[in-house]
């Protein structure tokens, strides 16, 4: 089955919709005695440490969201291994611990369904100012790189992504990888959904970071998966590539793909056993690329999309005022940001606070399936709860202009709650925001894979509002859904769309939680 073979996705994400009736009818329990480990840890490579002691950017979390991290700046372009450690830590390091009567949490930079951390970063680099060529292993657990192979291997990238330019001119790329089990043991199948959902929180810290060390990041998904997952000596059962990222410029080309030899690398064992779910397996083969031609095919200009004439009123949201805006760094932001567990129904937030949120979480991603520079995958849909100035009610973003369009005026609390699998935390919400897209407009244009960008794009814009919300001193969490009941509930005008994304904004509950936020 080819990547042409839109029906795989299409099966896939119809089987894994919440429903009412699935929530009632599935008798999965989760077994704490077989719950996987949180890390990949290898068992005989010697730990590289990396330095603790890396310089934070003066950079604010709200100005690094508005850069574009794609473009060239001033600024070393070659990473060091100091500058590299400061990105892994903001990417997918451990930022605090958080104890529990079962035991303690280790919870990291980006927020993770479940805190059950199954993405991983590898590098694969040339000869860097204080790190020799090779291909590397990131270890949160212990913060420090594990060298899998020595020497240069970018050339099986180079031809993988079939020559991207992006990746041609990097001395180094991460490539992020999901362990499924790691998060299948409480999500089942739909774990696929969420490779990309946590994947794009991941991929939002990191751009910022990337970004503010002039780096020039790049998402690359148009790359032959089999080559890439070989290089990182991946079980193909238990796990899959999800996305490549260049960074930086050299002007020493990578030498050509070498021969390498399978890797034979034991790991600590995650679990006394593992459930394997098949449909997991076949969306990730049905979405893969065969080699550097297809994907060289496969990137490029993005589906056209351009929003219907407003059929009611549109409010224009005030440009964020970059001298009000608050001046956190971005280093500051990730360490202290977390998931929101109880929101407080009697604050709101300002208008002016959802006009920085929605503009700074909607600039560009910088990714060879969106092109031109600022196309999107996405639709975005808004229950207002409770903005100072704002109607309450159903609102679509039309990011073009900047506005809401009204849809629906109205109190929808208990809808939002309804839609976010009955919790109340969307209920609660000042703000929920829903990621749509038109999913078989992207299956078109880019096959099965296809899927995986939408997914991607979804997370990213998510991990984007987490940062938003958490630069302004509110919260910010992510849930689940009813996914046709969403789309029921934005209709007519969301019709034939789906979701990607959720994301519920506010402020913490306080006296509920005993901590601010």
């Amino acid at each position: 089955m080819g990547n042409r073979d839109t029906q795989a996705a299409l099966h896939y994400h119809e089987s894994t919709v919440h429903s009412e009736w699935s929530l009632r009818t599935n008798r999965h329990v989760l077994d704490w005695d077989n719950q996987p480990l949180p890390f990949k840890i290898y068992r005989d490579l010697a730990p590289i440490p990396l330095p603790r002691d890396f310089l934070p950017r003066s950079v604010s979390a709200l100005e690094a969201l508005a850069w574009d991290a794609a473009e060239p700046g001033e600024g070393k372009r070659t990473p060091d291994l100091a500058a590299l450690a400061r990105l892994l830590y903001l990417s997918a390091g451990i930022t605090k611990r958080k104890r529990h009567p079962g035991g303690e949490i280790a919870l990291r930079a980006h927020p993770n369904t479940g805190a059950l951390y199954h993405i991983d970063l590898y590098l694969v680099t040339g000869d860097l100012p204080d790190l020799p060529a090779g291909v590397y292993h990131f270890g949160p657990h212990d913060f420090a790189l594990r060298r899998l192979r020595e020497g240069d291997c970018r050339g099986v990238l180079v031809m993988a992504s079939g020559e991207n330019p992006d990746v041609v001119r990097a001395p180094l790329a991460l490539v992020s990888v999901s362990t499924y089990w790691r998060n299948a043991w409480k999500y089942q199948a739909r774990a696929y959904r969420h490779c990309f959902w946590d994947a794009g929180t991941l991929h939002a810290n990191l751009l910022a970071a990337a970004g503010t060390e002039h780096w020039e990041p790049h998402i690359v998904m148009g790359y032959a998966d089999q080559p890439v997952e070989a290089l990182l000596g991946l079980d193909p059962a238990r796990e899959g590539a999800l996305t490549l990222v260049p960074l930086g410029r050299s002007e020493r080309a990578a030498p050509p793909p070498p021969t390498l030899p399978a890797l034979q690398l034991e790991t600590e064992r995650l679990s006394p056993s593992e459930v394997d779910y098949p449909a997991i397996r076949a969306i990730h083969a049905a979405s893969s690329l065969a080699d550097g031609g297809e994907a060289a095919a496969w990137r490029g200009v993005s589906p056209t999309q351009k929003s219907a004439a407003a059929a009611s009123r549109l409010r224009a949201l005030p440009p964020p005022n970059d001298a009000r805006l608050p001046r956190e760094t971005l280093d500051e932001v990730v360490r202290r940001r977390g998931s929101t567990r109880a929101f407080d129904a009697q604050r709101s937030i300002t208008l002016e606070q959802l006009s920085a949120l929605l503009e700074r979480s909607t600039r560009g991603v910088p990714a060879d399936f969106l092109a031109p520079r600022g196309a999107t995958l996405l639709d975005l849909y808004l229950i207002v709860n409770d903005v100072e100035g704002l109607t309450s009610g159903a609102y679509f973003y039309r990011r073009d202009e900047h506005s809401l369009e009204l849809l629906r005026e109205g109190h929808f609390r208990r809808e939002a709650g309804w839609l976010g699998l009955g919790q109340e935390l969307p209920a609660a919400a000042a703000v929920d925001v829903y990621s749509l897209t038109d999913l078989p407009r992207v299956l078109d244009r880019f096959g099965n894979r296809g899927y995986r960008a939408a997914q991607l794009e979804g997370g990213i814009t998510g991990g984007r509002l987490y940062l938003a919300a958490y630069a302004q001193r509110f919260g910010a969490t992510g849930l689940t859904f009813f996914d046709d009941e969403v789309i029921e509930f934005f209709s007519p005008h969301a019709t034939g769309k789906s979701v990607m994304f959720l994301v519920a904004l506010g402020h913490a509950d306080r006296a509920r939680l005993g901590a601010t936020t």
